[in-house]
């Protein structure tokens, strides 16, 4: 008699497992002997190297290490990768930029605060970096969640030059929300030079010079 237990519900529905730590520190910390953790890994490095469309769910399972069954413990698919990788890293931004704006009340150093963020986080590990700004942008499907996430980005952004402009630090004619699209475009833009780029640089040290730029403009 076969007393083995059997599943009640879709293997789809099967609570997986997830980070319990920032997946900046998990970057940082390097190779892991956490299996979950070590297919995270290895997929930005395989998307970024092989883009997402050219990589298979066997290429990450060979970076990391694990067979190819180990990953579809842990994950879906390789869309379920690619989401996670992206949920993770937006959440800890979003996450951190809220206690970063917290943290001081005048709206110009809040501005600086989410830039020197924006382009830390990204500045940590370049592989993660072409997958934002490569790989991430190619996909119809991950439309839906990078507008949601992205919106409270935004946010931020616009609030501060609302609070400026309640203050009479920023002219009350320039529009909020073309606004924070001006210094999330710059930013981006950094971002995507630094990981085309062939020289070694601190992207984060471009914050101040962007911030500057974008407060006070070129004029004398």
């Amino acid at each position: 008699m076969n007393n083995r237990p059997s599943l009640n519900r879709p293997l789809s529905e099967v609570n997986r497992p997830s980070l319990n730590k920032p997946l900046s520190e998990v970057i940082a910390a390097g190779p892991s002997a956490d299996k979950y953790e070590s297919i995270l890994l290895a997929a930005i490095r395989v998307f970024a190297r092989n883009g997402f469309f050219n990589s298979k769910v066997a290429d990450v399972a060979r970076d990391a290490g694990v067979a190819d069954g180990t990953v579809y413990l842990y994950f879906k698919n390789k869309e379920d990768l690619l989401v996670s990788i992206f949920n993770y890293t937006i959440d800890e931004a979003i996450e951190t930029a809220r206690k970063e704006i917290e943290s001081t009340t005048d709206p110009g150093e809040k501005i600086l605060k989410l830039a020197r963020l924006h382009l830390s986080l990204m500045g940590r590990d370049r592989n993660l970096a072409v997958v934002f700004q490569v790989e991430l942008r190619q996909l119809k499907f991950m439309e839906q969640f990078s507008t949601t996430k992205l919106s409270q980005y935004f946010e931020f952004i616009r609030t501060a030059i609302q609070e400026g402009q309640q203050t009479g630090l920023f002219r009350s004619s320039t529009d909020p929300q073309i606004g924070a699209k001006v210094l999330y475009g710059a930013l981006d833009e950094m971002v995507t030079n630094w990981i085309l780029s062939r020289k070694e640089y601190d992207l984060s040290a471009i914050a101040d010079p962007v911030v500057e730029i974008f407060l006070n403009g070129v004029k004398q």
